[in-house]
């Protein structure tokens, strides 16, 4: 349940370590070394579970990707060196369908 852009506390079990804030690119968008990678589309919380924004990109090498998060908050360069989390989306994902 969210509500005004933080994540109620009973509510994180579903939260995954995303990584740690390397840079803000020239476009605006954070840089995450991956230690998990989320799906894009998926909610981004700091430690505090206040929203920062959502999984923009993953891009990389598979043995080390990174993910461009498209902040959401006033001043993401303030978010570098903080470790943060990915919320999954409430949408339900496609499921393939075997033919």
């Amino acid at each position: 349940m969210k509500i005004a852009g933080t994540f109620v506390r009973g509510e994180n079990q579903g939260l995954e370590r995303i990584g740690s804030v390397l840079h803000v690119s020239s476009t605006n968008n954070m840089i995450l070394k991956a230690e998990n990678i989320p799906h894009i589309g998926d909610t981004v919380v700091d430690e505090n579970l206040n929203n920062v924004g959502m999984v923009f990109d993953v891009f990389g090498p598979v043995s080390s990707p990174y993910v461009a998060v498209r902040p959401s908050v006033e001043e993401p360069s303030l978010l570098v060196n903080h470790i943060l989390y990915a919320a999954p989306s409430l949408k339900s994902r496609r499921e393939k369908r075997r033919r």
